[in-house]
């Protein structure tokens, strides 16, 4: 592979902050010059009369069947044995009890970066009774590997993207749960009783829950790479939840709330509605029970749902930029095994679709007056106080809605930089910025102070026991007194009821 700075040369065309556009390619031309725009590859991926396609699994490696860890290990590595140009397995680490968190890379690179390709990611079972995401993530590697060849639509977005698919975060929980199972907690925690979606750094309010093992894993892996778009899928509902799942006004965290908005709301309902639009009922905001909520239009904002603290959606958004929407796929927890073929028949093109989200937007390099990347500088876009950074190529995407944007740009010891560039619905707008060293009277170069290595621009609140100035977990435990207790006890039973 070439060293960055030479990458970035190859790659770019040197500017200072001008904008131009790279267009997705049709079904019947995967190349980055055609003409056509974003409808035409989107309608790749649908059969005669607009129908989705079907798909037949191949029945000798992967049935419509729960797969226990060793088994589900034995299916990753035979994969990735059979098809090594499209897949790379590995693991982020271990659960308590000592079993593989595995990751299945599906890309046409699948073991190196591609420069200027996003990386994106789908987390199942992180609750271990919800197991049909465990499921339709197997099925989801399964699909793209043998559609490659055959799929314009599928073969773009492997030479395109970097998928990493981790099919079970909880596999400890997984193990203590139990088929035909709707609903309950058995399971749904970590082997030392942990709720792995409620032990993430929280902005809105300190989390004092020990850290696991496999909270840690995530944190590291996506401390590593950087990604741009997520998908967690849960069981126990039918709608996609969107960022914020907290709210600094929570004092009882659990009963009906008020939406907490992010700044990035109206991407946020995109990608949700992208998910629920292609799914063959969740569209419909059909309550699963008499007693449950409906969805207008399958989707929801996490706090308005219910409040909760620790969420990964949110981890994922203010700590690192990377977009992630929980996915809610079925109303039962742990289905009887025949219905499977159901639930990847429903979620099929939505998990497909839900992830070309990715090439929508702005993106670019950042680099210095030679052509070197800048790693980590800190970008925003003025107006949306959650930002994000570059990769150590310089490298950066958003997924952003159609309109006219400013992008900010900061890095130690270079100027600050405005940029303002438009957004079309066709194609990605490329944005490339070249930074100026920053000098000043009173000494050979100024440096600005630097930002956390993993600290983003975070939206500022002023909430009793809240940090005020963006900091992170600062809060006192002592302020929360009681009623803290009170509501996180409310919060276990609603969290077994909702999932």
């Amino acid at each position: 592979m070439l060293i960055p700075k030479q990458a970035v040369l190859a790659a770019v065309t040197l500017c200072a902050g001008i904008a131009f556009a790279i267009q997705v390619p049709t079904s019947d031309q995967i190349s980055l010059s055609t003409g056509n725009d974003r409808s035409d590859v989107l309608s790749g991926f649908t059969g005669v009369g607009n129908e989705p396609r079907a798909y037949r699994p191949d029945t000798s490696s992967l049935d419509f069947v729960y797969h226990n860890h060793d088994d589900m290990t034995r299916y990753l590595r035979a994969t990735t044995a059979r098809y090594p140009n499209l897949t790379a397995l590995y693991s982020i680490g271990k659960s308590v009890q000592g079993r593989e968190l595995w990751v299945m890379v599906v890309s046409a690179s699948p073991y190196e970066h591609m420069l200027g390709k996003p990386d994106v990611k789908y987390i199942g079972n992180i609750h271990g009774n919800e197991a049909v995401g465990r499921e339709l993530l197997l099925h989801m590697i399964q699909y793209l590997i043998t559609s490659y060849t055959t799929d314009p639509y599928i073969k773009w977005l492997l030479d395109n993207t970097r998928i990493h698919i981790l099919p079970s975060l909880n596999p400890d929980g997984y193990a203590a749960s139990k088929e035909g199972t709707c609903d309950g907690g058995q399971g749904r925690y970590n082997s030392r009783g942990f709720d792995l979606n409620r032990n993430f750094p929280d902005y809105f309010k300190q989390n004092n829950k020990r850290s696991q093992p496999e909270t840690e894993a995530v944190k590291e892996w996506i401390n590593k790479i950087q990604f741009v778009l997520s998908g967690s899928l849960h069981g126990g509902a039918l709608v996609a939840s969107y960022p914020y799942d907290n709210t600094p006004n929570a004092m009882f965290n659990s009963y009906v709330s008020a939406p907490s908005l992010t700044p990035d709301d109206d991407v946020f309902k995109h990608l949700s509605l992208t998910y629920a639009n292609n799914h063959a009922k969740m569209s419909r905001g059909v309550a699963c029970k008499s007693a449950s909520p409906s969805f207008e239009n399958g989707i929801t904002n996490g706090a308005a749902w219910y409040p909760l603290t620790g969420g990964m959606q949110d981890y994922n958004y203010i700590w690192h930029g990377c977009m992630e929407v929980t996915l809610e796929v079925s109303c039962c927890k742990f289905p009887p095994a025949y219905e499977l073929r159901k639930y990847w028949d429903d979620n099929q093109l939505s998990m497909i679709k839900f992830l070309a989200e990715a090439h929508r937007g702005v993106q670019g390099f950042v680099m210095d007056p030679n052509g070197g990347p800048i790693e980590r500088a800190q970008l925003k876009i003025k107006g949306r106080d959650v930002g994000f950074s570059t990769t150590k190529y310089g490298e950066f995407w958003r997924i952003l809605m159609p309109g006219v944007y400013k992008l900010e740009v900061f890095a130690d010891g270079f100027v600050p930089r405005d940029v303002d560039f438009m957004v079309v619905e066709q194609h990605p707008t490329l944005l490339n910025v070249t930074m100026q060293p920053s000098k000043r009277n009173d000494g050979p170069y100024y440096r600005p102070v630097q930002q956390p290595a993993q600290s983003q621009y975070r939206p500022q609140i002023a909430a009793p026991g809240l940090p005020g100035s963006g900091g992170i977990n600062s809060g006192s435990p002592a302020d929360e007194g009681i009623l803290s207790t009170l509501s996180n006890g409310f919060n276990s039973l609603v969290n077994n009821i909702f999932g």
